[in-house]
């Protein structure tokens, strides 16, 4: 029987053992991570996704895949599995540049790649356009909310005899020596690449992101928004959590920084920002907050690390670096990842 080792329970190590224990029933599957679903530190990520999916990906290659493969796949939850806290929801998405500039078209198509896989896009009319904004679409998407996403993964993983440990390791050595049965180690540990011994991956960096919860207005918000100046600008975001589960609202993308405080000027820029781009959400000052949120998104130079290493003779296979998409390629790296067994692996 063989048997597998996760290290990291975000969003990248839950779906990877998913997919595990779906390619290899028989098996025996442990996560092992330092944070676990219901944890709210700044370097666990996943807690403080908004989350939604939103193409980022435009390399013509995996990371359009990556992304293709999650989009299909919260579609399958949001139709069957609706407790799982995906559900369908439009986005409205607009940039204050025009198209051909703000870097979001497949540079070798010339194209938006994933306007047939989301069922088509609508253009906003001109005359719709929010002020300072260039050109817009809506199309179909999904909100995922992380608060029940997330201890929904953990409750499936644990349904299907997945086992789940606390564990802190400073050295990747560490965990293959306490799980020597392991045919191979998944290191999913994001943003721990960085300083976790024997991986240090000096290509990661934290992608700071700052983020509220606020009440949602007594007409619920039935579409998501996004707006941002470029493809790598600050966005301001909304995301709604189901009709009455409260409202996101971001954000930045602050390289490098490292600051696990709310900046609480740049939380007063926030609200400005999404209540002129969603005037339904009212003003300012009037939002009632729930809580405020930092967290250092894992982003890496070059893009994610799905790559397979022996170390002493052990075969660990790295899963990391998704920056802000985890929650829309995941299961895409996941698949990924779990593919290089095929060829590393004597299973």
């Amino acid at each position: 029987m063989p048997s597998f080792l996760v290290v990291g329970a975000g969003v990248i190590g839950l779906s990877t053992a998913l997919e595990l224990r779906a390619r290899y029933p028989g098996s025996e599957i442990v996560i092992a991570a330092k944070y676990l679903p219901g944890d709210s530190a700044p370097d666990y990520t996943s807690a403080w996704g908004g989350a939604n999916w939103f193409a980022a990906a435009r390399d013509n290659g995996p990371q359009e895949d990556w992304e293709a493969i999650g989009y299909r796949k919260l579609k399958e939850l949001a139709s069957t599995r609706p407790e799982s806290g995906v559900q369908p929801m439009n986005i409205r998405w607009h940039y204050e540049r025009p198209i051909d500039e703000v870097g979001i078209k497949t540079p070798e198509t010339g194209k938006l790649w994933f306007e047939e896989l989301v069922g088509g896009l609508t253009k906003i009319d001109e005359k719709d356009l929010p002020e300072g904004t260039s050109f817009g679409f809506e199309m179909a998407s999904f909100v995922i909310n992380v608060q029940r996403y997330l201890p929904w993964l953990q409750t499936e993983a644990e349904r299907r005899g997945i086992y789940i440990h606390r564990r802190i390791f400073g050295h990747i050595q560490e965990a293959l020596d306490l799980y020597p049965q392991a045919n191979a180690v998944f290191n999913c540990t994001g943003i721990g690449a960085l300083t976790l011994g024997g991986v240090e991956d000096e290509k990661i960096f934290s992608a700071r992101g700052q983020i509220m919860l606020v009440q949602g207005p007594e007409k619920p918000i039935e579409k998501m928004y996004f707006r941002a100046p470029h493809r790598d600008g600050e966005a301001t975001h909304i995301f709604p959590r189901g009709e009455r589960g409260g409202v996101i609202l971001g954000g930045c993308r602050q390289k490098d920084s490292w600051d696990a405080e709310t900046d609480m000027k740049f939380a007063e820029v926030i609200k400005r920002r999404c209540c002129a781009l969603v005037p339904q959400l009212g003003k300012p000052e009037d939002l009632k907050i729930v809580k405020h949120g930092v967290g250092f998104r894992p982003g890496r130079e070059g893009g994610a690390r799905i790559a397979p290493e022996t170390i002493n003779g052990r075969l660990v296979i790295h899963n990391y670096g998704a920056g802000g998409t985890g929650f829309q390629a995941g299961w895409g790296m996941a698949r990924y990842a779990v593919d290089l067994l095929l060829d590393r692996a004597r299973i």
